[in-house]
């Protein structure tokens, strides 16, 4: 998962330490939090379109429910490990914490690919771990959501799995579910729009004008599509994207310095987020490096696809003009680029709050599903403008009077009150 030199969790634990010393945390508290409360790792047993039976592993971590339910997503990826999980897990409390909504942090994948998956073996797949976890979550306890490569009918199968195991309707068990099912309207939204909700505040603060800025996109799934969309909508122009071949097996940029035209891509782009290149160079599309997308003239940069990809090696091809790093994707970043980022004085608007605009409409959906009563379109979102406006305003607040990069910033307010819940319930 990006970098092989790097280990997600070791950061995820390097990024806390930090904070923890800066807050004074006890050895106890530190020893609480640096570490998931529990994990659960299984083998899945599916049988196969051939008739044979293939065992694939799964896991799930709950890092922390001091402040509420586990909330985090399932991913399928091929180089899928528990550090990967724990750190997710991780930043996923964090993430609940610095929005102020009343949910924990948890993280669930398989190792598998499902490009080579068909739906059938999908769909065993999902029920499939379902079954080997179903005592440990539930709508009250820990609740799973879509996250790379995983998608609105692979939560459906799940839930339809975990209904027939407790033999109720628990429409609150998993969020990501299709609309009229169950899922929230906002919900495909919500994730790219809070990156660019954010970006919006952080250029009000700037006096910068959206129309007068550009933006690179790492990736093109869920999170960069709609980061894209409204970032366009304020004004702002796009002039690069990055996304994988499955063919190739590696990522291309695709570049137009007038700007991307978002229908026009979208019109050549799979489920996956993957490009079609000959059909992209038609269309007059520069064809590039995957790499490509970080080394651009551009005034924002959007991270949005695997963690570790601004790294020790990357940081150095960031353009000078770079005012903005808004990362939309979890853990994009190591500590040894954020030193170079720092130093460089790049505004960055990390993870774990510029991304949480996807768990704040989980959370949404969740209380939506548990009410059986549904929202409009537009009031999702206005909810979701509000929740993400205020977290990036007490983090810009608390970073301008104590002098601390937006990190440490997040992380402070974040871990304090991770850590608050946690003394309140008697833990530590």
């Amino acid at each position: 998962m990006g970098e092989n030199n790097y280990n997600a969790f070791e950061t995820a634990q390097y990024q806390f330490d930090r904070v923890a010393e800066l807050l004074g945390l006890d050895s106890t508290t530190r020893d609480l939090l640096r570490d998931p409360l529990r994990e659960y790792h299984f083998s899945i047993p599916v049988l196969m379109d051939d008739g044979k039976i293939k065992i694939f592993k799964g896991f799930r971590v709950l890092h922390n429910d001091a402040r509420g339910p586990g909330k985090g997503g399932i991913r399928f990826h091929p180089q899928e490990t528990i550090d990967t999980v724990r750190a997710l897990s991780m930043w996923m409390t964090w993430k609940c914490a610095v929005v102020d909504i009343p949910l924990g942090g948890g993280k669930g994948g398989i190792i598998c690919d499902p490009h080579n998956l068909s739906s059938r073996e999908q769909e065993r797949l999902c029920r499939g771990w379902v079954r080997q976890i179903s005592k440990n979550v539930g709508p009250l306890s820990d609740v799973p959501a879509p996250d790379v490569m995983t998608n609105a009918q692979h939560m459906l199968w799940m839930l339809d799995e975990y209904e027939t195991i407790s033999g109720d309707k628990y429409p609150g068990f998993i969020t990501g579910k299709p609309v009229g099912m169950g899922g929230s309207l906002g919900r495909s939204e919500a994730t790219g729009y809070g990156v660019i909700f954010t970006v919006r505040e952080a250029l009000k603060d700037m006096e910068i004008r959206p129309e007068d800025t550009t933006a690179s996109i790492q990736g093109f799934g869920n999170v960069s599509q709609y980061a894209a969309q409204l970032f366009i909508q304020l004004g702002g122009k796009v002039t690069t994207v990055s996304s994988w071949d499955q063919g190739e097996k590696k990522p291309f940029a695709f570049r137009k310095k007038t700007g991307i035209d978002l229908k026009e891509l979208r019109a050549i782009t799979n489920s996956l987020g993957g490009i079609d290149r000959e059909k992209a160079k038609q269309a007059g599309y520069e064809v590039l490096p995957g790499e490509a997308w970080i080394e651009q003239d551009v005034d924002i940069l959007i991270p949005a696809a695997l963690e570790n990809e601004i790294n020790a090696e990357t940081v150095s091809k960031i353009s000078s003009k770079v005012k903005i790093i808004a990362e939309g994707a979890n853990g994009p970043t190591t500590p040894d680029a954020d030193i170079e980022i720092k130093k460089r004085g790049i505004f960055m608007i990390p993870d774990f709050l510029a991304n949480a605009g996807g768990v704040t409409c989980s959370y949404f959906e969740q209380v939506q599903s548990n009410m059986n009563y549904y929202w409009e379109k537009s009031e999702v979102l206005s909810k979701l403008d509000a929740k993400m406006t205020a977290a990036f305003i007490a983090v810009s607040e608390l970073a301008i009077k104590k002098n601390i990069y937006m990190r440490d910033a997040a992380y402070v307010i974040a871990i304090d009150r991770v850590a608050r819940a946690c003394e309140m319930r008697g833990w530590v």
